[in-house]
């Protein structure tokens, strides 16, 4: 029982002293910069963007799907070059007033063939140009106030690649499989 109103008293003591001096001890903030943040949340996220989907397979008689999904604006923003950090209050650079303008330039469907781990399928070629306008600013406050504003222009080429299921000629089976593959 001692040894319990020892320790008790240790902690009341410390938690005492910390209290005094106007510090939270363990409980004080740590400034985080921003950008750790950014990083963190490219590390973690999840890579199945990257993955190649695999649709159901083309039907006889209906028209070829065409490439509909445009790549969005945050998938552009990602694959642009980064801006360069500054340093905050001194030189900064930022991009303001965004456009994007997006231009499908190839959609193709090859013929069949294999893939390992899929099998009998057809890659369908979905190719967008992205045009990006925007405004970069750079700015400096320190000796003295700086700001210079310039219209520039960058242009992106994405790929977004999917592959159809192929399995025949056979109307029933291509029924078949659209329904196993849509029923989830």
């Amino acid at each position: 029982m001692s040894w319990i109103r020892s320790k008790m008293w240790l902690v009341v003591a410390g938690a005492a002293a910390t209290a005094g001096t106007g510090c939270m001890g363990l409980l004080t903030p740590i400034p985080v910069q921003p950008w750790v943040a950014e990083r963190m949340n490219e590390k973690y996220t999840s890579s199945a963007e990257d993955k190649t989907p695999i649709m159901p397979p083309l039907q006889d008689g209906k028209p070829a799907p065409l490439c509909e999904d445009a790549p969005s604006d945050v998938e552009i923003l990602r694959v642009m070059p980064r801006v360069p950090r500054g340093v905050p209050y001194v030189a900064e650079q930022f991009r303001d007033d965004v456009v994007f303008v997006k231009n499908r330039l190839v959609d193709k469907i090859d013929p069949p063939r294999f893939f390992p781990l899929i099998g009998l399928a057809q890659l369908h070629h979905c190719h967008w140009e992205c045009v990006v306008y925007y405004t970069e600013t750079k700015q400096s406050d320190y000796p003295f106030p700086l700001y210079v504003k310039k219209r520039r222009v960058e242009v992106i080429y994405i790929d977004k690649d999917h592959l159809h299921l192929y399995v025949g000629q056979n109307v029933d089976q291509q029924r078949q499989t659209l329904m196993e593959m849509s029923k989830y």
